[in-house]
């Protein structure tokens, strides 16, 4: 990494490379971030994502109660434990 890239953390990402990154379609990141499903800022006419609060979107939706994993919250995700 240069000096002059910014910090994975802050980095800024396009609508495309969260599709990318998502592994998702472009119209399926639109419609969510249209929709306020997924965090993200329109500048101008463009959309604009933060790397850092994308992961933890993510994790959040993953250990969610309806995702099933939600007892990996608490770090019991073994099976059959009360």
């Amino acid at each position: 990494m240069s000096d002059t890239d910014p910090p994975r953390e802050h980095e800024i990402l396009t609508l495309e490379e969260v599709a990318l990154y998502l592994r998702l379609k472009p119209q399926t990141i639109y419609k969510w971030a249209q929709e306020k499903r997924i965090p993200a800022a329109k500048l101008g006419k463009e959309w604009r994502f933060r790397r850092s609060i994308l992961d933890r979107w993510l994790d959040e939706q993953m250990l969610s109660e309806e995702s099933g994993f939600s007892r990996m919250r608490d770090g019991n995700d073994q099976e059959g434990l009360p």
